[in-house]
């Protein structure tokens, strides 16, 4: 609509906006003013003489009419204008930034790459290059992950694989310093693939008085495409653990189409499932399930193949990088008494070659029987009675045992065990366990998902409560490896409405705010309690398993003897409770690819063996490159945060880079960990690939300039003359003759014709 803006108000609305209004008054304003007056009287005087029923509304009316008439000669006799400030012809420059990167090939205007307009309107003899060009001395630049400067716009590659809006801004602005610049226009998509914000180049060009003209180019909505928008995987995970993987897929031309999403591994199908995609312009979450088979740096791709008529399809894959790590965790599992639960759960997990389960069980008063320790010495005394000895373990599980076997500081010891070393605890139901096990009240149980109803109890009350449970997943348990016994959700239903019912002599019916319940069981009299709930609890995670009985779903009458349901269920449970615990010696970066010749930031947060927080470390991270070459970065303290130190790595040539961190204090190893990171082209380019005029508008409010769309375009080069930078010369722009002004002034003559005409006046 700003044709009809244009036409009714004479000039554009960005010179009403850069200029000042002012009236160009006379020594004949005061004379003006006074047959303003007099003809006022004489309208009051006309109207005063008028007779009808309702002659005072009648006379307000007129009256009204006649004197907005009034108003607007007066209006037009005082010659209102604009005050602008015009460019000098010549004598100013302008700083022309081009997108260079891949997104600008994107055909989404009628069929036709972006790349067309840019070349047909700055290349040399193009519409706005010559319309700038008699106005300002212009200086090119292109840019994409970088800003260099460019002679003319033919000489555009289009093969950036990135796009840093404001070091381009900051290289452009550096260039010009100390040049008369009446400001920067910039071209491009929109598309910002940096990590940094615009806050910092933006508030830098509004200071110097810079103003930005963005250009936008492209369609800002897609017809018909199919986004995989974000996944999200562990950064590591064990060998052999099955994975639940959330991918998050948006279309629009698509809805209500079911397409296939596939999973690979390095080029190796691992899953395929199908998708029905929701309503355009909405996002639909698929939760995915998949194994980690292969130890090593896996490169896992989430794709949808490209539809028909699909305009842009490198958004249809994301890949991510998962450390999947082939070794042996630590787990300790105590119990307070014999019973069968512990053999089953022991040969469970036995045949894991990733799993180390300690069995420490209670035969009499100090006396316990150990099983599968790594050494000798292991558990020999107990109980862990060090941090340092516990925290070894990455896993706790706890089974019908007392909390007055334990002492107060143990009960700390196992509370920061979750909560500051980030391992995992477990409490399995039985006599001795939850509030039957007098565990209300200490710190294990403020760490734990369930409320203990009836607070403390004994083992002398446990015959007080006797269920038997129905067990059956929650909805969030249908679809969580843990609980998922079949490759489906409704297969997994199936299989566990024929699982046999197990009991539960501990009665648990109420989380906590926060936690998850997977599987719920339903008592004889139809009453609902909690069968595997869990919530993170500091930097670690807890469950609560109350039932007594799980071996019942290997050994019941009704599962068939080569059934694996049970060990698998537990051989997950347990590789649960030891996935992201995190190592004495953690090095992770904010992103695992990076274009080569960009820094790869590093992290490393470091402990002691009791996981106490340590700054006098000596850090040092040996990066492999893919050719072989190894560079040693020393890792600082940041003093902002106890215990993390930065550093950073350019890598230079493509591949997969291995960075190993080791950490020493007075000589002695604290710990050593590896992550691995991509140097390569990114894709970012084709994610959100629609033109983004939020952001571009944002660029022109923050800065002084204006947003233009290929639409408007032709309307840039005046804006700019007008914008106030640079050398200029004061130009007075007239209104009082504009459009709008006649047809006020003939409207208000008709209003008032046709009200006469209607009240029968004369």
């Amino acid at each position: 609509m700003s044709w009809l803006f244009n036409v009714l108000f004479k000039y554009p609305g960005f010179v009403f906006r850069q200029g000042d209004f002012t009236f160009a008054a006379s020594r004949t304003t005061m004379i003006v003013v006074g047959l303003a007056g007099l003809l006022a009287a004489v309208s009051l005087i006309t109207y005063r003489r008028v007779r009808s029923d309702r002659h005072p509304r009648e006379r307000a009316v007129l009256m009204a009419i006649r004197l907005a008439l009034l108003a607007l000669i007066v209006f037009c006799l005082f010659r209102p204008s604009l005050v602008l400030r015009a460019a000098v012809p010549q004598q100013n420059f302008l700083g022309i930034l081009i997108d260079d990167s891949r997104s600008m090939t994107i055909a989404d205007r009628d069929g036709k790459p972006r790349t067309e307009f840019v070349q047909q309107q700055f290349a040399p003899g193009g519409a706005l290059e010559k319309a700038l060009a008699q106005k300002f001395v212009l200086r090119y630049f292109r840019f994409s992950s970088s800003a260099d400067r460019l002679s003319n716009a033919a000489d555009l590659k289009y093969a950036g694989t990135a796009t840093h809006l404001g070091q381009a801004l900051e290289r452009a602005r550096d260039e010009l310093s100390g040049l008369p610049l009446a400001g920067l226009v910039m071209v491009t998509d929109g598309a910002d693939t940096s990590a940094e914000t615009l806050d910092e180049p933006l508030a830098s060009l509004k200071a110097r008085q810079i103003p930005v003209f963005p250009l936008g180019v492209g369609a800002d909505r897609f017809a018909r495409d199919i986004q995989i928008s974000r996944v999200e995987t562990p950064r590591s995970t064990l060998k052999g653990t099955s994975l639940a993987v959330d991918v998050v897929v948006a279309q629009t031309g698509y809805a209500g189409s079911t397409v296939s999403l596939q999973v690979e591994d390095d080029g190796r199908i691992v899953n395929a499932q199908d998708v029905v995609l929701p309503p355009d312009g909405q996002s639909a979450t698929v939760r995915v399930n998949f194994t980690a088979n292969d130890a090593g740096a896996r490169l896992f791709t989430f794709k949808i193949a490209p539809q028909a008529d699909e305009q842009v399809t490198q958004n249809n894959a994301r890949t991510a990088m998962v450390e999947v790590a082939d070794r042996r965790e630590r787990v300790l599992y105590m119990e307070g008494e014999p019973r069968p639960e512990m053999k089953f759960i022991r040969r469970a997990v036995s045949d894991d070659p990733n799993l180390a389960v300690t069995i420490l069980q209670r035969t009499a008063e100090d006396k316990y029987l150990r099983l599968d320790v790594n050494s000798p010495d292991e558990v020999v005394g107990g109980f862990p009675k060090t941090r340092e000895e516990l925290f070894a373990y990455r896993a706790i599980i706890l089974g019908s045992v007392e909390a007055a076997s334990f002492s107060p500081d143990q009960l700390r010891m196992l509370a920061d065990f979750v909560s500051k070393r980030g391992g995992g605890l477990l409490m399995l139901g039985g006599r001795r366990a939850f509030a039957e096990g007098g565990w209300a009240g200490t710190p294990v149980a403020e760490v734990l998902p369930v409320e203990f109803n009836g607070g403390a109890r004994g083992p002398s009350t446990a015959t007080a409560y006797f269920t038997r449970l129905a067990v059956k997943p929650t909805s969030a348990g249908a679809v969580y490896p843990v609980t998922q016994l079949a490759d489906n959700a409704k297969a997994s239903a199936t299989k566990w409405e024929g699982m046999p019912t197990v009991t539960a002599v501990n009665q648990v019916r109420a989380v906590k705010p926060g936690a998850t319940v997977l599987l719920t069981g339903t008592t004889d009299t139809r009453q609902d309690q909690i069968v595997l709930a869990y919530q993170r609890y500091g930097r670690g995670k807890s469950l609560a398993f109350p039932i007594q009985d799980s071996w019942m779903w290997k050994m019941d009458a009704s599962i068939p003897v080569e059934d694996t349901t049970h060990a698998t269920f537990w051989r997950r449970l347990v590789r649960w409770l030891v996935d992201g615990v995190p190592e004495p010696v953690e090095i992770t970066s904010s992103i695992d690819r990076v274009e080569p010749g960009e820094p790869l930031k590093l992290t490393a947060d470091v402990v002691d063996p009791a996981f106490v927080e340590v700054n006098d470390a000596q850090v040092l991270a040996q990066v492999t490159s893919p050719s072989g070459k190894t560079t040693e970065i020393p890792l600082e303290w940041t003093v902002s945060k106890d215990g993390e130190y930065k550093g950073q790595y350019i890598p230079e040539e493509p591949g997969t880079y291995s960075v190993k961190t080791t950490a020493m204090r007075d000589g002695k190893e604290l710990g050593a960990n590896t992550m691995h990171a991509r140097a390569s082209a990114g894709d970012a380019e084709y994610f959100d690939a629609p033109m983004r005029a939020s952001l571009l508008t944002r660029v022109a409010e923050d800065t002084g300039g204006q947003f233009f769309t290929t639409d408007t375009a032709s309307s840039l080069p005046e804006a700019i003359n007008y914008s106030g930078r640079g050398v200029t010369v004061v130009e007075e722009r007239d209104l009082w003759d504009m459009p709008i002004i006649l047809i006020a002034m003939l409207g208000l003559i008709a209003a008032e014709w046709s009200y006469r005409r209607q009240r029968g006046l004369a």
